[in-house]
């Protein structure tokens, strides 16, 4: 973190109503931080560390964020009112291409304007990417001193020898935290990201964090004082990007301890953790937080030993599996575990397999994700004796291996949608409980259901719930024979989910099972995994 870019104190997105005002009455700044993030809740982190970090340069810098459903030309002329003389970019795999129309404009009506590049998407392959031909420079990797020395030598009047300048890692202890920088309309209505240390020590060859050198721990007690400062203000919800926040005990034990004593303020806290690493005082720890106050994302990506020997994945199965079944029976933390379909030597009947053995494990969530070509990362050793192919575009998933052809990737791309919009969501607690519970094959009993459905949808996506009940109602009546009285049960328990009552869809109205049950604190997505008829 932050490869480029970032916002700040008292610092709002233009309103629509500005867009058209004239330039005179927008402040000039010789330096605009910018990105599209991939929706409104979301805020950039990078930036904000890059504005903490600019010290004397703070006065002349403004960061403005959009999203990447924002059009190009209002984008532009925001820009253009500030009268910026260096405009960085942070450049993610979900922005790219909406980042290069909007270089491409700016180029086009602003040719003098310094374009200056950052962010992971950027940072490796440079040269190979068509956004480098449109901008002036790129600064890579952890840019929060470096992007403020590339402004002071470009307001100099200087120019840099190299297109592309390699940041040096940061001390760490030398780095400006920007949490004070979250506005009140940040706390209120986006999501707090913090960090209590960055790098990694794995190197499972599709992640970009392969590449670290080490883990670096910021000051704890610095941390907790600024996270202090959050709550006063009202912030409730915190989202760790720490790649491994339980690789060091003393330091999450002591950050668990800190939040322990505030969780009666109806505290939201998620972290990413190492799945086979748990030790006691964590344990001791973690079975004190009360239902809806802790989230663990669990990356797990593949039980194929073969395939995590290929992309130099470690999990001890037997400790992850003894983690599982600890945080099932002694917590009440909700589980988030990820697996990614198309590594490697992976085949369909062996991610089934594996899915089946997680399924089994108890995580509320499992998050079945498309394997991505990062650029930089070791994953392209295997593209020729895997014969690997990725689209050519963002977000460059695979499209075809050795072991899953492309029909099979497109069959899982369906699968993982639909796991999403029923399981995940937790909207069809009774439908998923049902499909476990019949003979065979969990993964496969849920691909019938996916494949019933590819009939029905040639999209996946804005599908109405009323739709996925009337679609799944049908499916357990004419694929599994349930009669239909029985089908309707399953249905009307889920369509009434959600702790609000909600009119029944004409196709279930003769079977009038309203279900009515009472809201409470806990975060929402995470109500509708509590309870199943089944």
């Amino acid at each position: 973190m932050p490869s480029l870019f970032l916002f700040i104190k008292d610092i709002k997105p233009i309103s629509l109503d500005a867009m058209s005002a004239p330039q005179e009455l927008t402040p000039q700044k010789d330096i605009l931080l910018g990105t599209l993030n991939s929706t409104y809740q979301h805020s950039s982190f990078g930036l904000r560390y890059l504005y903490a970090n600019m010290q004397s340069l703070q006065n002349q810098t403004q960061i403005i964020e959009w999203t990447i459903k924002e059009n190009t030309r209002n984008i532009v002329e925001q820009i253009l009112a500030y009268r910026p003389k260096i405009m960085g970019f942070s450049v993610y795999i979900w922005n790219t291409e909406e980042m290069f129309e909007v270089c491409s404009m700016l180029k086009t009506v602003a040719p003098d304007i310094i374009i200056v590049l950052g962010g992971p998407e950027i940072s490796y392959e440079t040269e190979t990417q068509r956004l480098f031909q449109l901008c002036d420079y790129v600064i890579t990797g952890e840019a929060d001193h470096s992007f403020r020395e590339f402004c002071q030598t470009v307001l100099n009047g200087e120019k840099p020898v190299d297109k592309i300048i390699r940041s040096v890692l940061p001390d760490i202890k030398s780095v400006l935290t920007p949490y004070h920088l979250y506005t009140d309309d940040d706390i209120k209505n986006r999501v707090i990201y913090v960090e209590a240390s960055r790098g990694c020590p794995y190197k499972c060859e599709y992640c970009l964090s392969s590449l670290d050198k080490s883990v670096r721990n910021f000051d704890t007690d610095h941390f907790l004082k600024s996270i202090d400062s959050l709550i006063e203000r009202g912030a409730r919800t915190f989202k760790f990007v720490d790649r491994t926040f339980n690789l060091s005990p003393t330091t999450s034990t002591a950050i668990l301890k800190y939040f322990l004593t505030k969780i009666h303020l109806g505290l939201f806290l998620h972290f990413e953790m190492v799945p086979d690493r748990l030790p006691q005082e964590i344990k001791d720890l973690i079975i004190q937080f009360p239902e809806g106050s802790l989230q663990f994302e669990v990356g797990i990506q593949t039980l194929n030993p073969t395939v995590a020997v290929n992309v130099s994945r470690k999990n001890d199965l037997v400790k992850v599996r003894d983690n599982f079944k600890f945080i099932l029976e002694h917590t009440k933390i909700h589980t988030h575990a990820d697996l990614i379909v198309g590594l490697p030597g992976e085949t369909l009947e062996s991610f089934g397999q594996g899915f089946d053995q997680l399924a089994e494990m108890g995580p509320d969530e499992i998050q079945v994700g498309i394997l991505k070509r990062l650029k930089g990362t070791p994953i392209v050793r295997h593209e020729v004796p895997f014969k690997m192919i990725y689209q050519k575009f963002a977000p460059f998933q695979i499209i075809s291996t050795s072991t899953m052809d492309y029909a099979t990737l497109q069959q899982m791309n369906r699968f993982a949608k639909f796991w999403d919009l029923y399981a995940n969501s937790g909207e069809f607690k009774n439908l998923i409980s049902l499909l476990r519970k019949q003979e065979g094959s969990f993964f496969w009993n849920f691909m019938g259901l996916v494949n019933f459905l590819n009939v029905k949808y040639s999209e996946t996506h804005s599908i109405s719930l009323m739709s996925l009940c009337e679609q799944a109602w049908n499916y357990l009546q004419q694929e599994l024979h349930l009669p239909e009285d029985a089908a309707t049960e399953v249905i009307v328990a889920d369509y009434c989910n959600g702790y609000k009552k909600r009119d029944l869809p004409p196709f279930l109205k003769k079977q009038n099972h309203l279900m009515k049950r009472d809201s409470n604190s806990l975060n929402s997505r995470q109500l509708k995994h509590q309870t199943s008829l089944t």
